[in-house]
């Protein structure tokens, strides 16, 4: 236990959750949504760090704040279950039919819902077949479908990075890991982007996630390839048909979602910060620490449902009673002032964060997700290095649901970079006048042992200089 688990109980005043809602802060709606960050903050200031809160339906549940609090859970499934069924609003009838809850944490026969045994046995199977993919195709497709998405938009010299970029890049290149058509695409992203904001319509959109999955794992029962439902159709494992389908979906939704938000709030960082620019332009500072900041400040989830209490048990000085919902605050831990008391302090090599969750749970697809958002973006802004906002950043809408929130759109303009036709009417008039004069030579720079070659540093880091340049 923790030093705050030992306490005799919450602190004084701090109410119960059978009092009334009136009482309790809601995690929904456009007062909750408007601002999470400052909410999270308020209620760490009341409560410490486990706070009761009200989902909808005004359905009690704890919201965990504290970073090593958020840990505890994450590692304790003896005390904290994954299986939703032990919820005591499942169990006393509580939760509405149509509830946007339900498609997010009503049970079904996968590795996030549960527990012992029987969750690394489907947990297995995932991570088993997630490992099959070659991490060089993966990049390939990312390039393959980011030069598709930036030829889309690149003669206007304008574009909204959310809805033309970060929004549909995942699900092409998802369609392709999980051996489906490249049409399925759009559809997919307004569903699965439905479903995670819990909206009034996320029942009718999981319903059609479903019915994709169920015709696709029909398919590759009869005719498997190298894609993941083959996969874990032919995995020692055992699946059934409906633990396929489920898997599929959960891979799907989960990684679509996450890793959206997770390119989308590193552009954002990318054309509004300017000494995360200047860190990225100077050396100090590679995409993938970028990514890893963007992790820390901004997670692709705020918040991750669930977990349920197997017994009446202490955590952050609150009681926590059997069958309570614990949600994991992801967001809000990772600010937890007690293991950030400087927000603005360098995070270059720390990985503590908990945007990917930790313990038997943690997300199995994490790399993939990494793989996508680096390779994507640094394809981006090398096909479009002087890419800037087209808008003051004050006027950025942001769009926050109970578990995400992110930009609604992101306009900016560039420079129309040169087209196919252009550049092969360039080689056909070199072809005819012959090379011109040759460049100075440029003498070589000794290179210390264990660096990166000159040749292969410059490749990589050139369109950081030129963005930086291009704003100064």
């Amino acid at each position: 236990m923790t030093t705050a688990d030992t306490a005799s109980g919450p602190p004084p005043g701090c109410p119960a959750h059978g009092m009334g809602p009136e009482t309790l802060h809601r995690l929904y709606g456009p007062a909750a949504e408007s601002n999470p960050q400052a909410l999270y903050e308020t209620l760490r200031a009341r409560y410490g760090p486990v706070a009761p809160v009200l989902l909808h339906g005004d359905l009690p549940a704890w919201l965990v704040l504290g970073h090593r609090e958020n840990l505890e859970v994450m590692r304790s499934p003896s005390r904290f279950s994954r299986d939703s069924r032990n919820w005591r609003m499942f169990q006393e009838g509580r939760v509405a039919p149509d509830s946007p809850l339900r498609p997010m944490i009503q049970w079904q026969p996968i590795c996030v819902f549960a527990d012992g045994r029987e969750h690394e046995r489907l947990r297995g199977a995932v991570t088993g077949s997630l490992e099959q993919f070659d991490r060089r195709g993966i990049r390939r497709y990312v390039i393959r479908y980011t030069n598709q998405l930036v030829d889309s938009f690149a003669a206007t010299g304008q574009a909204d990075l959310i809805g033309d970029f970060a929004e549909k890049l995942p699900m092409l290149v998802m369609t392709q890991l999980l051996g489906m058509p490249e049409e399925y695409g759009p559809r997919l992203v307004d569903a699965a982007l439905d479903l995670m904001k819990g909206s009034e319509t996320a029942l009718a959109s999981n319903d059609f996630l479903v019915s994709t999955l169920r015709t696709l794992t029909e398919r590759k029962k009869v005719s498997p390839g190298h894609d993941l439902p083959s996969w874990l159709i032919r995995h020692d494992a055992g699946l059934t048909d409906n633990e396929v389908l489920e898997h599929l979906r959960l891979v799907l939704v989960a990684a679509n979602e996450t890793t959206v938000n997770l390119i989308a709030n590193t552009l954002h960082l990318v054309l509004t910060d300017r000494r995360f620019r200047a860190n990225l332009a100077g050396g100090h500072m590679t995409l993938p620490d970028a990514l890893e900041k963007v992790l820390w400040d901004a997670p692709p989830l705020s918040a991750i449902p669930g977990r349920w209490a197997t017994g009446d048990t202490l955590l952050g000085g609150q009681r926590i009673k059997a069958g309570d919902m614990l949600l994991l605050g992801v967001a809000a831990g990772n600010a937890d002032p007690e293991i950030r008391p400087d927000l603005s302090a360098p995070l270059q090599g720390n990985r503590a964060h908990l945007s990917f969750s930790s313990g038997p749970h943690e997300c199995p697809g994490q790399d993939i997700g990494r793989a996508i958002a680096d390779t994507g973006i640094d394809t981006l802004l090398a096909r479009l290095p002087d890419l800037q906002l087209a808008v003051a950043e004050g006027n950025l809408r942001t769009r926050a649901a109970w578990l995400s929130k992110r930009l609604e759109s992101m306009p900016v303009r560039f420079t129309p970079p040169r087209s196919a036709a252009e550049r092969e009417a360039d080689r056909s008039d070199v072809a005819a006048t012959g090379p011109g004069p040759l460049p100075e030579v440029v003498p070589v720079t000794a290179v210390e042992p264990g660096s990166a070659p000159v040749g292969r540093e410059r490749a990589r880091t050139s369109w950081w200089a030129r963005l930086f340049r291009s704003r100064r």
